[in-house]
């Protein structure tokens, strides 16, 4: 009869997809955690609405990505926070809502900006992605850069924002490229710079309540 050592390691998992579906476990786990976290920072004005809109959009954002890994495992959201005695109300509604609190109040943009902003948010969170994963192709950025500019632009105050006619500079230098052609590290860096600080201009601007 085996005996059982109280020194002995306990596993959750006895083979590779087991501790992978754990792993995934794990990290749905933190990013609940964390968007509860962000969301009463903010609530207490411990941060301003700039820094949790883009922030809050991402949590939801790999919150869906992860849902999509883990949902054999995971039959709602509810369940799995009952299950792992999660008490984390306020992520539970933001994951609800889907959208960021600055979204969902906004008192001056109706439900169809709403949806720009969530949109747009997401668009530029893509973008500046794809430049870290090192993606230099003209067939790589030009369509996520289009669709960003497109949608940035949609809004009122845009034509008076820096960062879209840097945007539209791009754009234009990347449309005269081949399919094939990359840009280089140097460009790539400086494209970056320029996104993001056309990224913080755009919640500057906005605040969650420019209209359409």
């Amino acid at each position: 009869m085996a005996t059982l050592s109280l020194d002995e390691e306990v596993r959750l998992y006895t083979n590779n997809a087991e501790r992978e579906k754990y792993n995934l476990l794990g990290t749905l786990y933190g990013i609940i955690v964390a968007l509860d976290y962000l969301e009463r920072a903010y609530v207490r004005d411990a941060i301003t609405a700039a820094q949790y809109s883009p922030a809050c959009t991402r949590l939801l954002s790999q919150y869906m990505t992860m849902l999509k890994l883990v949902k054999d495992s995971v039959p709602s959201i509810e369940q799995f926070m009952t299950r792992y005695r999660m008490d984390n109300p306020a992520a539970l509604h933001r994951i609800r809502v889907g959208v960021p609190a600055t979204v969902e109040h906004s008192s001056e943009a109706g439900p169809e900006t709403g949806k720009w902003i969530a949109e747009t948010t997401q668009n530029f969170i893509t973008f500046m992605d794809a430049l870290k994963l090192r993606l230099r192709a003209k067939d790589q950025l030009h369509p996520i850069l289009q669709e960003l500019v497109t949608g940035y632009a949609r809004f009122k105050g845009s034509k008076d924002w820096e960062g879209r006619s840097k945007m539209v500079s791009w754009l234009i230098t990347l449309n005269s490229m081949k399919a094939s052609e990359e840009i280089t590290d140097e460009q790539s860096r400086q494209l970056l710079f320029d996104v993001d600080h056309a990224y913080a201009e755009f919640f500057r601007s906005l605040s969650g309540k420019e209209g359409s």
